[in-house]
């Protein structure tokens, strides 16, 4: 962000606006004057920089992301109300962050249709309302009765939004050499091993109890929940919690 030119913009030299004066330029835009409504967005430019950093960890070209934001601060001025007892700054600063927002969503290296992620910002919108609603976090189950859909389509839309990692990623530094995403990789050509740990572990479920077998086939297998899980076969999550602990604790000393 230190660059003083942004867009062929002086941003050491943009105007700064008080309150009055923006009540007064809001007004004379209002009656059609279209040099108060320029004023406007050259007064406010300073706000859309201010946002814009927010974001300058991207990966973005800081003049994409200041034009994308000045959109935003179009928008503002255009459907800001003066009778509204609210300043600018603060009703323009959510427009801004929105439109920066959405072309950082519909600029990802990995295209997903519009429609996929609307149901993605939908299931995020829904779990929260019902989580507020039922004091805990919803099953993947209410929140596709809530919106009509099916279970698979939750989880397809909401894996589409989620931002792709680079290999080169570094996920551990201690000050000597890092640990990147790449390294935790596991070679998949190595299939004597893999077919081993397959017959070691078929070999240990069969020393589990068959509630303990459930329990572990639901949760690892099917991907449910420990309260689905208890819901499915009428113990306490608490219950599940616990016989999943000694499972799998039994697991590992067979299997080693």
């Amino acid at each position: 962000m230190n660059k003083v030119e942004i867009c062929g913009v002086n941003t050491a030299k943009l105007p700064v606006l008080n309150n009055k004066e923006m009540r007064k330029l809001f007004a004379r835009m209002m009656e059609g004057d279209t040099k108060a409504r320029e004023k406007l967005v050259s007064g406010n430019l300073r706000l859309v920089l201010s946002v814009i950093q927010r974001f300058n960890n991207r990966g973005e070209l800081v003049d994409d992301l200041f034009q994308v934001g000045c959109i935003g601060l179009i928008k503002a001025i255009d459907n800001f109300d003066l009778d509204q007892n609210v300043k600018f700054s603060t009703y323009a600063v959510p427009m801004i962050i929105g439109e920066i927002r959405r072309y950082l969503r519909d600029n990802t290296p990995v295209r997903v249709s519009r429609s996929l992620r609307d149901i993605a910002y939908k299931v995020l919108q829904v779990r929260d309302q019902l989580a507020h609603k039922l004091s805990r976090e919803p099953t993947l189950e209410e929140i596709a009765a809530e919106l009509l859909i099916s279970r698979e389509e939750i989880i397809l839309a909401l894996d589409s939004i989620q931002e792709p990692v680079s290999l080169f990623e570094p996920i551990y530094h201690d000050g000597g050499d890092p640990i990147f995403v790449m390294d935790q990789i596991s070679d998949e050509k190595n299939q004597d091993e893999k077919w081993l740990e397959i017959i070691s572990i078929k070999d240990a479920l069969q020393k589990l109890n068959e509630r303990e077998k459930l329990i572990l086939t639901l949760r690892f297998y099917r991907g449910k929940t420990q309260m689905e899980v208890a819901d499915e076969i009428g113990i306490s999550q608490a219950q599940v919690s616990r016989l999943e602990k000694s499972a799998l604790g039994q697991l590992r000393k067979h299997i080693q």
